[in-house]
């Protein structure tokens, strides 16, 4: 096994971690898709936008998406055991919002219904990954979820017409409107993602 490389000194300045609002602005230049993490608690719904996930694994299926440690929803939702990551289209900004907000009843007043594998079905959502909690890695002020994947649904093309993703770049949703409006909080004020 080779040896491992020693480390160089850094000056007390360089290795100086950034400051939050600092970070939360260099990380706005990766773009990323929109999730919606749902499961059902005891019968009732719960869930949370969240932009932090991805795929780890094909063989077994693994993907992974990270929670706030202080959000309302993730608990319940590991307490679950069972989820379900709903990718959303570029058209679905008011699902979006109604999920990534900290107040009111995110499932009031929409259509939905629980999936074969008991998790809440949203309308219309582009890919809808099922899982069950696999694994879960203590991170900062946020945990990493691993999830193995039981089945996936696919709903690129709605009515023949092909659908984009909903991208979130530089506390806006898309990519190339220079102009277009900050998402609203908390979006745009602060990291809430995966808050719940």
């Amino acid at each position: 096994m080779p040896a491992e490389p020693a480390l160089t000194p850094v000056s007390e300045a360089a290795a100086a971690a950034p400051e939050p609002a600092d970070f939360r602005k260099a990380m706005a230049e990766f773009a990323t898709g929109v999730t919606v993490v749902t499961a059902l608690d005891r019968g009732e719904p719960v869930g949370f936008a969240c932009q932090s996930f991805t795929s780890v694994s094909l063989e077994p299926p693994l993907i992974l998406f990270c929670a706030d440690k202080r959000g309302r929803s993730w608990p319940r939702i590991r307490s679950a055991g069972r989820f379900c990551v709903n990718v959303l289209g570029e058209e679905q900004r008011e699902l979006c919002e109604r999920f990534g907000s900290s107040r009111g009843a995110k499932f009031e007043g929409l259509e939905w219904g629980v999936s074969e594998w008991g998790t809440p079905a949203l309308p219309d959502v582009l890919l809808a990954v099922h899982a069950v909690v696999h694994d879960i890695h203590e991170a900062g002020d946020h945990e990493v979820v691993i999830g193995r994947v039981l089945a996936v649904e696919r709903h690129e093309v709605v009515n023949g017409a092909w659908r984009r993703p909903m991208v979130f770049f530089r506390s806006r949703f898309g990519v190339g409107e220079p102009d277009a409006p900050i998402a609203p909080d908390p979006w745009g004020i602060g990291d809430r993602w995966g808050w719940g």
